[in-house]
């Protein structure tokens, strides 16, 4: 079965909550997120792109079963946790379009489904008249011992796409590791490109 990629907006973003906890549970439970996920945390979140009419929540169906998706915004909607990375960067937060999360479950991977995500945003972020795209990817020690023999970074793919690290621009976040009794503080590494 071939997957079919649809946008969602408002009432069809209430409707998939249940099924985008769902799969940011699952998808971030692996490496490298090792994200320990809370539906309840889960459907708050998700809910500020329903609720944010410049936002995009892009879906991947196999037939009528959500099985990925991608957010994006505007980088300033997020400019409570990202003020700080982008100090001292000299890019203006309203110029920067933010590609938030990307999940796909790993039977439907290697269809195409994550160009797609990124096309949507990307010209999301266009249609926004932002000069960038951006996005940021969890940093973890090539030793971390959570780390999947033969694991490939997704660096390639986001490097063909035109995506470069952002130096010194990095964020932090504290989160519920799979094997950990409280959220511990993550870094992540933005990448950027121009639109």
């Amino acid at each position: 079965m071939s997957l079919g990629i649809r946008t969602l907006t408002g009432a069809g973003i209430e409707a998939a909550l249940d099924d985008l906890a769902r799969l940011r549970i699952a998808v971030f439970h692996d490496w490298p997120y090792l994200y320990d996920g809370d539906r309840d945390y889960e459907r708050r979140y998700m809910a500020g792109y329903r609720d944010n009419p410049r936002a995009i929540l892009v879906g991947a169906f196999a037939g009528e079963q959500l099985v990925g998706a991608a957010t994006g915004t505007p980088m300033e909607d997020h400019a409570e946790g990202f003020a700080g990375a982008f100090a001292d960067s000299g890019l203006d937060l309203s110029d920067i379009f933010y590609c938030a999360e990307s999940v796909l479950l790993p039977d439907w991977r290697g269809q195409g489904a994550g160009h797609a995500f990124f096309e949507a945003r990307e010209a999301q972020g266009r249609r926004l008249c932002r000069r960038y795209s951006a996005f940021c990817s969890v940093i973890r020690p090539e030793d971390h011992p959570r780390r999947p023999e033969g694991y490939r970074p997704l660096d390639g793919f986001w490097r063909k796409r035109g995506y470069a690290p952002l130096p010194g621009v990095v964020a932090e976040f504290d989160w519920k590791d799979i094997d950990d009794d409280a959220p511990t503080r993550h870094r992540l590494q933005f990448w950027i490109r121009e639109l």
